[in-house]
Order: C-alpha cells, then structure tokens, then sequence
C-alpha cells in the first residue's frame, strides 16, 4: 500500500469510533481536498518562483491574518511560543513584505501586525477557491439547504472548537 494511502487509511481508523463513519470520510475529504488544492497552487508558483514563504510561516501569516491585527506578544500567546521566538518568525516576515508593524493610536509604545497586499495576494489563493466552492454549493443546492449548512457551520466553530477562538467578525452583508 503506498505511504499516501497508509497516511488516509491510519487516520480515518483512528478518528473515532465508526459511528458517523461516513460523515467523518466525507468531511476529511472536503477538507483534504481543499490542502491539496492549495498545495498544487503553490507548488505552481514555485516553479515560477513566486512563493516565498516557508511553510511554518504561512502557518504564522493565516495565524495572523485570523487574529486581526494582533500584537506581537498576543500572536505568541496564541502559537504558545516564546515572545522572542514570535518576534523573529515576524521580524522574517517583515523583511520578506508580508506583514508590517502599525503603531497603536490608543498606546503608542503597542505595534499591531498588519498584513501586506502581497500577502493578501498570495493568500487569494486559497480563498479563490474557497469562494468557487461556496458559489457551486449554492448553485447546486436550494437556498434552505444552503441556510441548515450555515446553521451547522457556524454550531461547529462556535460550539464545537472551543479549543480556538477567533475575533468577532464584522459581516459586509
């Protein structure tokens, strides 16, 4: 069995109990599907030498990005990382132009973290398809069925992952 087909084997066994067999398989694979589709995206841009970020720091720019502008030792707090540790990851990110430091107007001794348009850029990427995926759902399905997926969605990152807290999000409707 190849190692690709071990790793998807190994941890559908091991998610659980079989109960909801079938809708644990069907949200690894949605999920799954949207890794590898980013991934594939990237690894194009590699070739042409337009990605520039590791892997551990795209992991700390979607942190970032999902915090909202938070301060460097609010970013550490939240990875569970030493403050100098936060600081160098940014400072790297800095000199490659994916964040800036934005200076409190309440505290100016406090620097917030903005994201760049060159980040905004390269993390289109992945929301593009995000978007393309949400407007076939909406086109296939009727517009109750697309509300009970809101309903659902929101259940499970409000109830069901307190482990991670986001900032309120303010809706453009």
């Amino acid at each position: 069995m190849p190692f690709s087909v071990k790793c998807v084997y190994y941890c559908r066994k091991y998610a659980g109990k079989r109960e909801n067999g079938m809708l644990k398989d069907a949200f690894f694979d949605v999920y799954t599907k949207f890794k590898l589709h980013f991934y594939q995206e990237i690894f194009q841009r590699f070739q042409s030498r337009e990605a520039s970020l590791t892997t551990v720091e795209t992991f700390c720019m979607e942190t970032i990005q999902a915090l909202g502008n938070p301060t460097v030792n609010e970013f550490a707090t939240f990875m569970r990382i030493s403050p100098p540790n936060a600081a160098y990851k940014v400072n790297n990110l800095i000199k490659k132009g994916y964040i800036r430091k934005v200076q409190s107007p309440d505290d100016r001794r406090e620097y917030h973290l903005e994201i760049t348009q060159k980040y905004v850029d390269y993390y289109n990427i992945s929301i593009s398809y995000m978007v393309e995926v949400m407007n076939r759902i909406a086109q296939r399905f009727p517009p109750a069925d697309c509300a009970k997926l809101e309903e659902m969605l929101n259940i499970v990152s409000q109830e069901l992952m307190p482990e991670v807290e986001l900032p309120e999000r303010h809706s453009a409707d």
